[in-house]
């Protein structure tokens, strides 16, 4: 099967490479995350994220992709905006606003990706919890990467953390390989029955990226053909980080420490080498 999909496997070497995409990505985000306030447009974020990634040597992964051609360095999806909306000046953050920022870097031909989604001021608690059910269910699946396991294993698992809290699952959109380009086979479900798809190998990398809602979970693409919005104006959370299969346990490349904390909370080990590079700068 993982031959039929034209799966990429990636030697430790390369796996290391994709580890320093990952880290101009979290650098990236952590310098948003920190620019987010009322008052901010959705342009001077991208404005961040381009000059970030490209003084670090990066190509960000986002522009001129595919067709139309994306136009930005970033997505920054507003409320009710689930992912792929396109930064403008036009669109000013509001006190009580949610924004899902997603962010892609090349650095020597390989590819980081991750997302998140930050509050603007102070928000509503059902926001926050939306956000907080969003992230933790992004790192129930990356505790599931693990080595010998199935490819659903990390959709189940995303689905297990969600379901409780009783908010939507957007079904049509989710993760992806990747490595040489952005988005490779196989596709990454965020929910369904652990012990299907592809086995978990060694080399393997996949970027696992859940969306919310705090209402139905249908979808609907506005006429710039890119912005994905809820089709009744629930709000939407986005999370994504890009992971590593290895022996030792799951590498996450666009966390600064690997996983290494997150993962621990899970009573699951790291799959982190030693001697990996780590931090943001």
């Amino acid at each position: 099967m993982a031959r039929r999909e034209h799966v990429q496997i990636k030697t430790a070497a390369e796996i290391a490479k994709m580890r320093v995409a990952g880290l101009l990505v979290a650098k990236t985000l952590a310098r948003l995350r920190e620019a987010v306030a009322p008052g901010v447009t959705t342009a001077d974020l991208d404005a961040i994220a381009e000059k970030t990634i490209r003084a670090d040597g990066g190509i960000p992964s986002f522009k001129g992709y595919a067709q139309p051609p994306y136009p930005a360095s970033i997505c920054s999806s507003v409320n009710n905006e689930v992912v792929h909306a396109i930064p403008t000046r036009k669109r000013v953050l509001r006190e009580g606003d949610i924004i899902s920022i997603d962010c892609g870097a090349i650095v020597d031909g390989w590819h980081g990706d991750a997302a998140i989604t930050v509050p603007v001021g102070e928000v509503a608690p059902e926001a926050l919890d939306l956000i907080a059910t969003c992230e933790g269910s992004l790192w129930a699946g990356l505790a599931a990467a693990q080595l010998g396991g199935k490819l659903t294993d990390i959709s189940a698992a995303v689905e297990r953390h969600i379901r409780p809290h009783g908010y939507g699952i957007v079904d049509h959109y989710g993760g992806h390989g990747i490595g040489t380009e952005m988005h490779q086979p196989p596709h990454v479900l965020n929910y369904g029955r652990p012990g299907r798809g592809i086995r978990l190998v060694e080399g393997l990398a996949l970027a696992i990226e859940p969306m919310i809602t705090t209402g139905s979970p249908e979808t609907s693409v506005l006429s710039d053909d890119w912005t994905v919005v809820t089709e009744d104006g629930s709000l939407a959370a986005h999370t994504e980080h890009s992971v590593a299969i290895t022996p030792r346990g799951p590498w996450v490349l666009t966390e600064p420490d690997g996983g290494v904390a997150r993962l621990a909370a899970l009573g699951v080990a790291c799959g982190q080498p030693a001697d990996a590079p780590s931090g943001i700068g």
